[in-house]
């Protein structure tokens, strides 16, 4: 049976498909607007972890509301958890999709539905929603990927990575300027996978 792993080419994405690949099939589903050229930082990670990869452009609409939400509010979390949302929902409305995971941890408020949202999702589409490390902390991600992953990490603005906040940043950047980032965005550690512990 396929899983079908939503992909940023982070820790959190790559160790749930790690954690899954003994139960499913697993395929590494990245989600863009073709804003920046990410297909290549997800494929060459997807690559390391051994994982089939596909690419799913998003409608460009979805990026414009958001866009509307983060300038609203002044800060991202609404924003992602919109576009985290329509992913979810455009990924459960391919007929050959059956289960959709992704990597939120238990301590994520940022990319996050709710209960109501996934139940909705899972009975409309008729897909199974699946979220592997939902009983993990950081540290306890953290312990695992030392084990398991060989990664890359640094400020948001610094580790290029095929998620929804690299492409929003920069439709921010092209149309309000890039001083206004700072001040939506809170500075944190990204991690982008490197390889693969043998």
């Amino acid at each position: 049976m396929k899983a079908s792993v939503l992909f940023s080419g982070g820790k959190d994405s790559s160790l749930s498909a790690i954690l899954l690949d003994r139960f499913f099939d697993v395929e590494l589903i990245t989600c863009n607007f073709s804003i920046l050229p990410i297909r290549e930082v997800a494929q060459e990670a997807a690559a390391e972890l051994g994982f089939s990869h596909k690419m799913l452009k998003l409608d460009n609409e979805i990026m414009e509301n958001a866009f509307n939400i983060i300038v609203k509010d002044g800060y991202p979390k609404n924003a992602i958890n919109y576009i985290h949302h329509k992913a979810v929902e455009t990924l459960a409305s391919d007929e050959s999709v059956n289960i959709i995971a992704d990597g939120i941890r238990r301590d994520d408020r940022v990319p996050l539905l709710t209960d109501p949202q996934i139940r909705s999702i899972e009975d409309r589409h008729g897909i199974h929603y699946i979220c592997p490390l939902r009983g993990y902390g950081r540290a306890a991600v953290n312990m695992l990927v030392k084990q398991y992953l060989i990664i890359e990490e640094g400020l948001s603005d610094e580790v290029l990575k095929a998620d929804y906040e690299t492409e929003l940043r920069e439709v921010i950047r092209q149309r309000i300027g890039q001083d206004k980032i700072s001040g939506m965005f809170p500075s944190h550690i990204q991690s982008r996978v490197t390889g693969r512990v043998k």
